[in-house]
């Protein structure tokens, strides 16, 4: 099972490292920002599974980042904890307004945070659960069924964890290493080159029904799913 990616975007040095620790000590794979901006850098070439995001942060605060995130499709449904020294009703409501799933006021101690970001991401997964469905192709996440204008195909686990997260992301472009990370996960060790031969199987599965097209290869980059 992989590991579920967090992103921490904190400016105070000492809290951002007591986070990271906690956090991978929990087995989570972490990823810090010390500002939005390089927060917003960061989801650039990664799509996390949830993000801690201070409210005092330099420059854009932490309410206006994670406004910019609920705007953007490809991070909109990521879940945001807030962490913030601001406990008033109206500072709370405030984070809420402006996207937060969840708040959590300083200082907290490590295990009541893990304990509502486990809340918090399996509220996520269970809001995910359902169908994907791209023209005539429907993946049935639930069901763990794949089929094309109601006709079933076979698929093997791996093709249809590679096709779930590219048709969750669709025309977005993914290095080989990226497509291990989210697919595979970080704790399993594999070659780049795995991402190539499960790619072929995917369109091999897709073929008959032209949809292989939809599984690009671009030069140098990597791998994107798009209708285009």
């Amino acid at each position: 099972m992989s590991s579920k990616q967090v992103l921490v975007v904190e400016d105070d040095n000492d809290i951002r490292e007591m986070l990271c620790f906690s956090l991978e000590k929990a087995g989570y794979v972490v990823v810090a920002s010390e500002d939005a901006e390089q927060a917003l850098q960061t989801l650039g070439v990664m799509l996390p599974d949830l993000m801690l995001v201070d409210w005092m942060l330099p420059g854009m605060n932490g309410p206006e980042f994670v406004r910019r995130v609920r705007r953007d499709d490809l991070t909109r449904k990521i879940p945001v904890m807030m962490l913030t020294a601001r406990g008033e009703e109206s500072d709370v409501l405030q984070g809420f307004e402006n996207g937060a799933d969840d708040y959590l006021i300083k200082p907290f101690s490590p295990k009541e945070l893990l304990a509502r970001m486990k809340a918090l991401l399996r509220r996520s997964n269970n809001d995910q659960e359902g169908s994907l469905k791209v023209r005539d192709l429907l993946l049935d996440v639930q069901a763990h069924r794949l089929s094309v204008a109601g006709e079933m195909l076979d698929t093997g686990p791996t093709e249809f964890k590679l096709l779930e997260f590219f048709m969750q992301h669709p025309d977005r472009v993914y290095s080989r290493e990226q497509l291990l990370d989210r697919v595979w996960g970080r704790n399993v060790y594999v070659e780049e080159r795995t991402v190539d031969v499960h790619i072929l199987r995917l369109r091999k599965l897709l073929s008959p029904y032209g949809y292989d097209k939809f599984v690009q290869t671009v030069r140098g980059s990597g791998y994107r799913f798009s209708d285009q």
